[in-house]
């Protein structure tokens, strides 16, 4: 009987995956769900065959070179590979996959949802009757937010979230334009009525909200930066369901306090789980909308990260390419 590899599972994961991770693997679960110190997932990398850590997961260089000579593979629970050095991956011998394609739908409706919120004071309207027992009804001029119909959206990142978030915008009558490394293909242009910025900074300057929905990569770091915050109209909103270190959190923060934009909606941020104290209090003033990093949290979602991951590792196991492998030319 063939030996089952050593998988170690640095979150709880749902249980119907848990389940087929045990009949498949020797499979070491994080039954209480805490995450793992630093030390404690240096100490992963040395036994595993298969590391299996998520976006909150640590996996740099510095990780790697203590890792044991059985690690042979880092299925990443997680869309994105921003958490793992994949270079030193790669240069060790290493190989990375992640969950492509499954959250596409699930983070596009948060990310409508936050379009939403912030123009219309959805939040904010949310706490009036639980925290506000004088609620005197109805007022034509009370509560008033912005109408988003007729409005420009700028998404930066036009790959498949950013596609689905505007198929969606466009069936709530905003405009679609976008900025992309690469413009897309005439017949998604043309089924979106979507406008091509080669420019990030022409477009910004024009946009009524921005929503980003590129990955982090060196590339992307503050690409929202202070300097092209300062772009954006002063009745604007930006939407960030992407990555948090793609904004300049502290510019962005200084120019909702002193009222340059219309506001924002943030469901990651720079440091998580850390959040910024000033984007804490602008949201206790209702100046920026804050969720904590929901973008992708459905129960089928994880389950097919879940069944992504169990692919991933079966098929490298039996020897072969896994389908979602990441090599650093892709980042």
């Amino acid at each position: 009987m063939k030996k089952r590899p050593l998988v170690v599972v640095t979150r709880r994961l749902p249980d119907m995956i848990e389940t087929r991770m045990r009949e498949l693997f020797d499979a070491r679960l994080n039954h209480d769900d805490a995450p793992m110190s630093r030390e404690a997932l240096i100490e992963a990398a040395r036994e595993a065959e298969v590391l299996v850590p998520t976006v909150t997961d640590r996996i740099d260089a510095a990780v790697l070179e203590q890792a044991g000579p059985s690690l042979k593979m880092i299925a990443n629970f997680g869309n994105g590979v921003d958490n793992i050095d994949v270079q030193a991956a790669t240069d060790r011998g290493v190989t990375v996959t992640n969950t492509p394609g499954v959250l596409t739908e699930d983070t596009a409706d948060m990310t409508m949802g936050l379009i939403l919120a912030a123009p219309r004071r959805i939040a904010e309207g949310a706490r009036v009757i639980p925290d506000d027992h004088d609620w005197s009804g109805w007022s034509p001029t009370w509560m008033l937010g912005r109408r988003i119909w007729g409005k420009r959206l700028g998404i930066v990142g036009m790959g498949r979230i950013g596609q689905a978030v505007a198929r969606r915008a466009k069936a709530f009558g905003l405009s679609i334009h976008y900025h992309n490394r690469r413009r897309v293909a005439a017949h998604l242009e043309d089924a979106l009525e979507a406008t091509y910025w080669e420019s990030l900074d022409q477009m910004l300057a024009r946009m009524d909200i921005v929503s980003v929905n590129c990955p982090h990569t060196p590339a992307t770091y503050h690409l929202l930066s202070a300097r092209r915050l300062k772009l954006l109209k002063k009745d604007a909103y930006v939407v960030n369901t992407a990555r948090g270190e793609v904004i300049d959190e502290m510019a962005l923060a200084r120019m909702l306090e002193a009222g340059e934009l219309a506001g924002a909606a943030l469901d990651v941020f720079e440091n998580e789980p850390a959040v910024n104290p000033k984007l804490v209090k602008l949201a206790r003033q209702n100046k920026v909308v804050l969720l904590p990093h929901l973008g992708s949290a459905t129960l089928e979602g994880r389950i097919d990260m879940g069944e992504k991951v169990i692919v991933n590792i079966k098929t490298f196991m039996d020897g072969h390419r896994p389908p979602d492998r990441v090599v650093p030319a892709m980042l």
